[in-house]
């Protein structure tokens, strides 16, 4: 894909037909990656994937126009079936409208491989795997930024309102800047390529919009140009493959103060994690996981263990994750 995109302006060119050799068959599927979006000083600007978890979508040709969604697996019922009232459908069916398609008959099969409300861009993991999945059946070679104002309306049914910093990543791969909503500006960024995420996921519940909602709708001027350099410093780190820099440009005086409210002992955890190397510590999402960046595989092990155990002490469980930055997104799996 390209680095810089300016031109988001969608194809309404008509996809040849899969009956006439457009597609690859009559089924498939697809695995999306989680996404830790905002990057502890890049509220709604920034994210990246990982390797794991994330969540499949298995898509099937029909004879009957129209999209359904005939399974949810891992959701605990939590999840609608109704294809007007789900993040998935209803971003594949605004693509499909967009190709002239909106005729094709397509059935999904969602399996949630990552936990709902987990500020791991479990929605956008979704999302991303839906249109992909139709993308690649309808034999559709448009690049991925062409998908991403359909995915964008999947988060905003989902939180209400269309942020990329999640579904951009997912569907990009790598580490992503959304340097302008409008126009939609996107940048793929450089990142090194030792950098370890260590995830840990608190079972506890903290809904999307609930943790939008207390953030603060005016910041002091001082405030505003720490978080400036925060941003500017991430962004050189990146470039210049300097973890060091990385590590100490990753703090925020905006949102984390409020959203660490929400998160049990957040700042025990934070300290728990520089004490055993790691180079930075934030929320993932609007929470409740937190993430750390390290230099090597075994000192993210070694974070994301002290920490389920002191979770687990407090009487909280979790679930926990260790990858490096993913730089594939979306994949066909079946």
């Amino acid at each position: 894909m390209e680095d810089n995109i300016h031109d988001l302006k969608t194809s309404t060119k008509k996809v040849p037909s899969l009956a006439g050799g457009g597609g690859i068959g009559d089924s498939i599927q697809v695995f999306a990656p989680a996404t830790v979006a905002n990057v502890v000083c890049g509220f709604d600007v920034l994210g990246f994937a990982v390797n794991e978890p994330g969540d499949e979508v298995i898509m099937r040709v029909t004879n009957k126009p129209g999209i359904t969604i005939s399974k949810i697996t891992g959701d605990d019922g939590r999840l609608p079936l109704d294809p007007t009232k789900n993040t998935v459908s209803v971003s594949v069916m605004h693509y499909l409208q967009s190709i002239g398609r909106a005729d094709l008959g397509l059935d999904i099969e969602l399996n949630k491989k990552m936990p709902i409300g987990s500020g791991l861009g479990s929605s956008s993991a979704s999302t991303v795997a839906g249109l992909f999945a139709a993308k690649t059946l309808l034999g559709d070679n448009v690049s991925p930024i062409k998908l991403l104002p359909f995915a964008m309306k999947g988060e905003e049914m989902a939180c209400g309102y269309g942020h990329a910093d999640n579904v951009a990543p997912a569907l990009f791969g790598g580490f992503v800047l959304i340097r302008s909503y409008e126009p939609l500006d996107v940048i793929r960024l450089p990142h090194p390529e030792g950098l370890y995420c260590a995830i840990v996921f608190p079972e506890v519940d903290v809904p999307t919009r609930e943790a939008r909602q207390i953030i603060r709708n005016k910041i002091l001027m001082k405030d505003a140009v720490i978080q400036w350099g925060n941003i500017a410093g991430l962004v050189s780190g990146l470039f210049m493959g300097d973890i060091d820099l990385i590590g100490r440009s990753m703090q925020d005086v905006l949102v984390e103060p409020v959203r660490s409210m929400l998160i049990p002992d957040f700042y025990k955890m934070r300290e728990m994690a520089m004490e055993l190397g790691a180079v930075s510590f934030g929320i993932s999402g609007s929470g409740p996981s937190v993430f750390a960046f390290t230099r090597d595989e075994e000192t993210a092990r070694q974070v994301t263990q002290k920490l389920q155990q002191h979770l687990t002490h407090i009487k909280i469980g979790s679930n926990t994750y260790v990858s490096t930055i993913n730089d594939a997104g979306p994949r066909v799996i079946g």
